[in-house]
């Protein structure tokens, strides 16, 4: 194939729409990707031969199947349950499964895809994959969670395994639907092996796991603000989400001296302009993961703290901001109202939280944006040392993991700075990921061959 001869940005995405028709989340997730390695490949005829961004753009395989479990009321219930086992170039599939009403195979798709990207990052021999079933765990008892859990798993864990794809937890799969999981795999298979990351520590978890993913999307906010000279201690923050990611990225805000002022869930925001000790922190925890309450009470509890119904928190004037919540929760306007209001970096700690329109308002305004992809990979990167744990049979104390979560977020930063610095001194943290993610993965491929 001569140079000339390469499809361009338009024709190619035409070709995945078609591909993948209604798979706006997929779709959306590959042009993102696809935007900046298209530039990168210019002159790199060996990358468009083979196809290679195509075929990461095409699942290995897309696994869909029926979970049915009986409620308390002795009634039976029908979800369906995915796995997206994207790309396995560089190590087996690593990636969350989701427990959602959102969850749709585009969702798991675009999860997985962005997900090979962030593996990558890492440095670590994984690559990328995405579950879940469209189940909602709200308001559902420990027994039906756990018989939910037991017949996902009974299908599942034909698919799985320590050294073929290794799934872990995300929105709705926490420790006690890691745990069910786990069991279950345990009585069908009769091993004991790292088939599952997040687990408790009790039986083969990692310390540093529940903090990763929020405390490196601050550390990798940490390293934007240093590469310009600045830092997180006297800065106010908004967080949205209350789960586990951003009760953690608050924590390590606090830490660091910063203020926040802001938590979310589905039903709307607080704003706490006192900003949030590490005392509120802890009562949002056990709010969440004890009482599975919503976040409404904590401006009952706490004297000046407001709560606004059906809103998002970007309209609060900050100086950070950390979507911690789901995907497409920042929109144009809302990042127009974050630029507005002084906002200088931006680090996302869920998957693809900012709209493409979104995240073109912050390149445009040149503020500091950290893209999920880069920002929150410190979770799974700690999912890859319980890996490495599992495997050895030993336990790393949390000094250990936490100084080696700091060094690779360090490195991740590094990398994208090695491809995403402009003119000027501003670095394109999208390009740079985009581009060291693929890289690597790409090389892999070629290495194999037409496979």
């Amino acid at each position: 194939m001569a140079v000339s001869d390469h499809v361009d940005l338009e024709t190619f995405m035409a070709g995945v729409t078609k591909r993948n028709p209604g798979q706006t989340e997929f779709i959306q997730a590959v042009h993102e990707v696809a935007q900046d390695i298209f530039e990168f490949m210019e002159d790199k005829v060996h990358y468009h031969e083979a196809q290679i961004l195509r075929r990461m753009a095409e699942p290995d395989r897309v696994i869909s199947f029926r979970v049915c479990w009986e409620d308390d009321n002795h009634n039976v219930r029908v979800q369906r349950g995915w796995r997206v086992q994207n790309n396995n170039a560089i190590g087996p599939y690593k990636g969350g499964i989701r427990f959602h009403p959102s969850v749709t195979e585009s969702v798991l798709k675009f999860l997985a895809f962005e997900q090979t990207f962030k593996n990558s990052l890492t440095g670590l021999p994984m690559g990328g994959g995405k579950g879940g079933a469209n189940f909602n765990p709200k308001g559902k008892s420990d027994a039906e969670v756990m018989r939910f859990c037991q017949s996902f798993m009974s299908e599942l864990y034909r698919h799985i395994g320590p050294n073929t794809d290794v799934p872990a937890g995300d929105i709705g799969v926490g420790g006690r639907e890691i745990g069910y999981m786990f069991g279950q795999y345990k009585r069908l298979t009769n091993r004991w092996e790292g088939v599952l990351t997040g687990k408790g520590q009790e039986y083969g978890g990692s310390q540093m796991r529940p903090e990763a993913t929020g405390y490196g999307a601050v550390y990798f906010l940490r390293n934007m603000l240093k590469h310009q000279g600045m830092d997180v201690e006297g800065h106010t923050a908004v967080i949205s989400g209350s789960g586990n990611v951003a009760t953690h990225a608050a924590e390590k805000i606090t830490q660091l001296g910063g203020k926040v002022l802001t938590m979310s869930d589905s039903g709307g925001f607080i704003h706490d302009p006192d900003g949030m000790t590490q005392e509120k922190i802890d009562w949002i925890k056990h709010l969440k993961t004890v009482k599975r309450g919503r976040i409404s009470e904590y401006a009952d509890e706490f004297s000046g703290a407001t709560y606004h119904e059906g809103k998002r928190p970007w309209d609060v004037a900050c100086d950070l901001a950390l979507p911690c919540a789901t995907q497409n929760e920042l929109n144009e306007d809302e990042a127009k109202s974050l630029v507005g209001n002084g906002c200088k970096g931006v680090s996302e700690g869920a998957n693809m939280p900012t709209t493409l329109q979104g995240v073109k308002v912050f390149h445009d305004a040149k503020i500091l944006y950290g893209p999920g992809k880069a920002a929150n990979a410190g979770g799974v990167a700690v999912s890859g040392l319980e890996m490495s744990q599992n495997s050895e049979r030993i336990s790393w104390n949390s000094e250990r993991l936490g100084d080696m979560l700091t060094d690779l977020m360090e490195g991740i930063h590094e990398k994208c700075t090695e491809y995403g610095e402009q003119e000027g001194g501003y670095v394109d943290y999208v390009k740079g990921a985009n581009i060291a993610g693929f890289k690597k993965v790409a090389d892999a491929m070629m290495a194999f061959g037409v496979v």
